[in-house]
């Protein structure tokens, strides 16, 4: 997903993204280990999702404060 998606949406949506990935990110280890995984990129791609929605809610809450 783009960053300017996700700066778009607001701290609930960013939530639920990033619960939408963890979720992701855990069925693609699950198929790691059982063999069905054919594309291990995807596990990267997952994380480097997680990273971007966490950063970006983050930035978020820090302007809230101000």
């Amino acid at each position: 997903m783009k960053p300017e998606e996700l700066r778009e949406m607001t701290l609930e949506e960013l939530e639920q993204k990033e619960h939408e990935f963890k979720r992701k990110l855990f069925n693609l280890r699950f198929q790691k280990a059982t063999g069905e995984l054919d594309n291990t990129a995807e596990m990267k791609k997952a994380r480097q999702d997680i990273a971007r929605v966490l950063t970006i809610a983050q930035g978020k809450r820090k302007a809230m404060k101000k």
